[in-house]
C-alpha cells in the first residue's frame, strides 16, 4: 500500500536539501554540516514523538509541557548530581547519575500530567499549559532565574556531539527510541488501544481495556521522551537554563502537524515525524546559511503550522476527481477518514 504522507516527507526533504545546496553551497552537505545538524534533531524529535502519542490518543489530546520538562529534568540533575557524585572524580559515573535523575524528574511530571488528564478529566490543553508554567516556576525557584553551568565532563560532551562511525551519538540515541516507539505503536496492544482510543472512543469503551490507565502511561512516556530530550541539552550546549527552547513546543507541533498525525486522534505514524523533523531542521541550517533572523524563523515556523493545518483539513482527492465533484454538487460525497497508521 502506497504510503502518501511518508512519499511527501521524503520529497519535501529531498526538495529542501537541493534547494539548501544550491543556494549555499556544497558545503552544506560536507560531513560536518550534516553531523551539526543531526545533533541538533534529537531534542526536537523526542518533543515531537511525545506530542505525536499524546494527540494520536484522541479526545483534544496534546502535551504543551515537554520543554518546561526537559528543563526542569536538566536543573534539577544538574543541582542534585554534583551532591552525589564527583564529576571531576568519577565523570562517567555522574554521566549516569545525571541520566537517571533526568528520568526520574521526567517520570514525576509525566505522571502529574497523567493524572490531571485521567483522572481529574481535564482538557489536555489546559492541564499541560498549566504544569507547564507550573514546572517553569519551579526551576525559576531553584535557580533563581539564572543559568546553571555543567563546564566540561568528557562523557557527556562525548554524548551530545561525539560520532561514532560518522554517526552522533546522541541521533543514534533517537533514532533506536523512535525505533522502539514506531514498533510499540505498531505491533503491541498498547498501540492498537491508543489508535481505536483515538479514533473511536465510544468503541474503545466497548472494548473494555482500561482508558484512564493508558492516557496515564501515555502522558507518563511523553515526558519521559522530553526527560531524555533534557539530557541532551544538557550534554550538547554543558548548561542547563530555565528559558532554553522557548520556541520549541510551537516548533514540536508543526513537526507533528507536518508529519500527518491526526489533530483530533487515532492516526500517525513516528517514521513520519521523525522526516519532518529532519525537514524544518535542514531548513533552520539553511537559515543560518543565509544568516536569517530568529525573528522572521519564529513567523515561518507558525505560518507553515496554519498552512498544514488548514491543508490537512482538505481532501485534495475530493476535488479533483470529477465523480467526487459531482457526488458533493449532489450532497453525497464524504470525505474519508483516516484511522489507525494504515
Amino acid at each position: 500500500m502506497v504510503d502518501r504522507q511518508l512519499n511527501f516527507l521524503v520529497a519535501v526533504n529531498v526538495l529542501v536539501l537541493l534547494a539548501a545546496v544550491s543556494i549555499a553551497g556544497v558545503t552544506f552537505v560536507s560531513v560536518d554540516n550534516l553531523q551539526s545538524m543531526a545533533v541538533q534533531i534529537p531534542e526536537l524529535g523526542l518533543l515531537a514523538i511525545g506530542v505525536a502519542l499524546t494527540m494520536i490518543s484522541g479526545n483534544g489530546g496534546i502535551d504543551l509541557s515537554g520543554i518546561a520538562v526537559a528543563n526542569l529534568c536538566g536543573i534539577v540533575a544538574a543541582l542534585t548530581a554534583p551532591q552525589w557524585v564527583s564529576p571531576d572524580d568519577y565523570p562517567l559515573v555522574f554521566a549516569f547519575v545525571f541520566a537517571g535523575v533526568c528520568l526520574c524528574v521526567g517520570l514525576v511530571c509525566g505522571l502529574v500530567n497523567g493524572v490531571l488528564v485521567s483522572r481529574a478529566g481535564l482538557t489536555p490543553i489546559i492541564a499541560t499549559l498549566g504544569t507547564s508554567l507550573a514546572f517553569t516556576g519551579v526551576s525559576v525557584v531553584l535557580t533563581n532565574g539564572s543559568g546553571v553551568r555543567l563546564g566540561y565532563i568528557e562523557p557527556l560532551d562525548d554524548f551530545g556531539h561525539m560520532p561514532v562511525l560518522g554517526v552522533p551519538i546522541c541521533f543514534a540515541v533517537f533514532i533506536a527510541i523512535a525505533a522502539v516507539v514506531g514498533a510499540t505503536l505498531r505491533f503491541t496492544p498498547f498501540g492498537v488501544r491508543l489508535y481505536l482510543l483515538g479514533s473511536n472512543a465510544k468503541a474503545a469503551r466497548f472494548a473494555g481495556f482500561n482508558q484512564r490507565w493508558l492516557l496515564m502511561a501515555t502522558y507518563t512516556v511523553s515526558s519521559l521522551l522530553a526527560s531524555v530530550a533534557g539530557y541532551i541539552i544538557a550534554a550538547r550546549i554543558s548548561s542547563v537554563k530555565w528559558d532554553y527552547g522557548t520556541s520549541y513546543v510551537l516548533i514540536a507541533i508543526l513537526i507533528v502537524v507536518m508529519a500527518g498525525v491526526n489533530p483530533a486522534g487515532g492516526y500517525g505514524k513516528i517514521t513520519c515525524v521523525v522526516l519532518s523533523a529532519a525537514a524544518l531542521q535542514i531548513l533552520s541550517s539553511m537559515f543560518n546559511f543565509l544568516d536569517i533572523s530568529n525573528f522572521f524563523r519564529d513567523f515561518a515556523w507558525g505560518l507553515l503550522l496554519l498552512i498544514f493545518l488548514a491543508v490537512s483539513r482538505i481532501e485534495l482527492g475530493t476535488w479533483l476527481s470529477p465523480r467526487s465533484r459531482r457526488g458533493i454538487q449532489g450532497g453525497s460525497a464524504r470525505s474519508p477518514s483516516r484511522t489507525g497508521y494504515q
